[in-house]
């Protein structure tokens, strides 16, 4: 069986390890805020952090994530957020970036990364870290005024 910390906890899923990581998450342990969206990793909706580095979970088979960090949309909602994703989340709300909501929490992931690594980054280093991330709503100027907003606050 394949080990990881999921969480901030320590996991052991009974699932082979070529299982996509994105099924165990949703099917074996019951965290459906990571999305299917295509299944070949071009949207976005299933991404997760592996190591603090966005992922998509729908073609990472489980095996991969051994010995490995993985953190969900619940993972920073659970408490166990750093003031990154604290602020990313807050951002969020106050400038009401969601519509449908399905793309978000790939969103949220792929912001929290590229502000850990990059406080104050560009335009175009917000659009090349969230290119991956397909919004069908189109929200993308209010995806970008949020993280921009994050940034800000985390000065």
């Amino acid at each position: 069986m394949t080990e990881f910390d999921l969480n901030g906890r320590r996991v052991r899923p009974d699932a082979s390890p070529d299982m996509p990581l994105l099924w165990v998450l949703r099917d074996r342990l019951g965290l459906t805020g990571t999305k299917y969206g295509c299944g070949i990793a071009l949207c976005g909706a299933c991404t997760v952090l592996v190591d603090g580095q966005p992922a998509r979970s729908c073609v990472t088979p489980l095996g991969a994530v051994a010995g490995s960090r993985v953190t969900t949309i619940e993972g920073l909602s659970a408490g166990q957020s750093d003031r990154v994703s604290r602020a990313v989340q807050d951002a969020w709300m106050r400038l009401d970036v969601v519509q449908c909501g399905y793309c978000q929490s790939g969103q949220i992931l792929a912001a929290v990364a590229l502000l850990r690594a990059k406080r104050r980054p560009t335009d175009a280093e917000i659009d090349g870290a969230l290119a991956g991330n397909v919004c069908r709503c189109a929200t993308y100027q209010r995806i970008r005024a949020a993280i921009k907003d994050a940034a800000r606050v985390l000065g």
